[in-house]
């Protein structure tokens, strides 16, 4: 009998940000390093005779770390990947909630059904996770295997493995990030000894912990998806300048040295440039925030520039700011950017305590403002095992 441990990947940008990330390769959050330090921990007991995983970054960091136990090599496997979302690929939650919330319905019952441009039907995914899972399991008779992979192919391969239909594979239940499965292979059949289990993760880093859409129909307002449509700076001139006026003196306490032209124009002149670089922060049809971009501003050094990012009054501290960030990085990435970079007053300790809890770090002191203000940079590439040793991960 071949045992085989089937791990969800770590927290990864698209759990963080909201984002719809199946084939898109995403990073692990900060959080994620966490999670992965406590599943080691529950490895250090359990010999591995060969760790697998998807090809993916988020499914390879988490392995490494458990290979780094028992002196594995890691073998990667395309066909190990999460499902192909096709054209919803690192586009929001919110977004297509809005503009296909149809076949959104379709994908979240896990019914045969969906369908988007480009995917790969579930029942091709049933197919081809159950094969994978096989197949390591004949290469490794007797022995006992790892194998890190994503949340939807884990579930559909549960529901293969428990006998279920397509329509039935929802009882299953959701995984938590970096949760435990084990499996007993023999003669080709497949046994579920357990599924899901975070009994490893403490609860102050359990994603699911401080998520509640997978055990609610309506979750809390942190649990709420954003979506994104360019600000027409000819026509909503005003909705700009007055973000800017009140986000001034939110952070300042008064007007002074406000320069609501002068930020009109540098808009302007970035949203004339690229549509993408003035955003409006939708929940459903309701304004939440405004996201600007510099997608010039040092570009030969890799930058990835944010002049301005706000949230509405109503809608701060409530969770959502973070997906801005993933829209940040959704822009920046395919162009090559590797950190994003910002400024912030060293007296908004609210902002402060935000972006250096998503990663940030104070890189230097702004030259020639009008108010002090400190540049902030947060690295958004793709280096292996980045961060691994500042996180705690041998």
């Amino acid at each position: 009998m071949t045992r085989i441990y089937l791990i969800r990947h770590a927290e990864a940008e698209g759990n963080l940000y909201r984002r719809i990330h199946g084939h898109y390769d995403s990073l692990i959050t900060d959080n994620g390093y966490r999670q992965i330090s406590a599943l080691r921990g529950r490895f250090e007991n359990i010999p591995l005779d060969a760790m697998y995983s998807s090809d993916l970054f988020r499914t390879m960091t988490t392995a490494k770390a458990i290979c780094g136990l028992w002196n594995l090599k890691l073998h990667t496997r395309a066909n190990l990947r999460e499902v192909n979302m096709g054209v919803w690929e690192d586009r929001t939650w919110g977004e297509v909630a809005r503009n296909d919330g149809q076949q959104l319905s379709y994908f979240n019952r896990v019914s045969p059904l969906w369908s988007a441009t480009g995917c790969e039907p579930f029942a091709v995914l049933r197919e081809r996770i159950s094969a994978a899972i096989l197949e390591v399991a004949r290469s490794h008779p007797g022995q006992t295997v790892g194998i890190t992979c994503h949340g939807s192919a884990i579930l559909n391969a549960l529901a293969v493995f428990r006998g279920l239909p397509i329509e039935e594979t929802r009882s299953i239940g959701h995984s938590d990030n970096t949760a435990v499965s084990l499996l007993e292979a023999e003669n080709g059949k497949v046994h579920v000894a357990f599924q899901n289990d975070n009994s490893h993760l403490p609860q102050e880093i359990s994603t699911f912990g401080r998520q509640k859409w997978w055990r609610e129909r309506e979750g809390s307002v942190m649990d709420a998806n954003l979506w994104f449509r360019p600000l027409d700076m000819t026509q909503d001139v005003k909705r700009y300048y007055e973000a800017r006026k009140e986000a001034w003196t939110d952070i300042h306490g008064s007007l002074l040295h406000f320069d609501g032209d002068g930020f009109v124009r540098d808009a302007l002149s970035h949203w004339e440039y690229d549509a993408r670089s003035v955003l409006c922060a939708m929940l459903g049809d309701r304004y939440a925030g405004i996201l600007q971009l510099d997608l010039r501003r040092d570009a030969d050094k890799g930058v990835g520039y944010i002049p301005f990012f706000y949230m509405t009054p109503p809608y701060r501290r409530q969770g959502l700011g973070v997906q801005l960030l993933g829209q940040a990085v959704s822009v920046y990435r395919p162009l090559g950017r590797t950190c994003l970079q910002l400024r912030c007053a060293p007296d908004n300790l609210v902002a402060q305590r935000f972006y250096r809890r998503y990663g940030f770090r104070k890189v230097r002191q702004a030259e020639g403002t009008r108010v002090p203000l400190d540049i902030m940079e947060k690295y958004i590439g793709y280096e292996d095992g980045i961060g691994d040793q500042g996180r705690g991960i041998p």
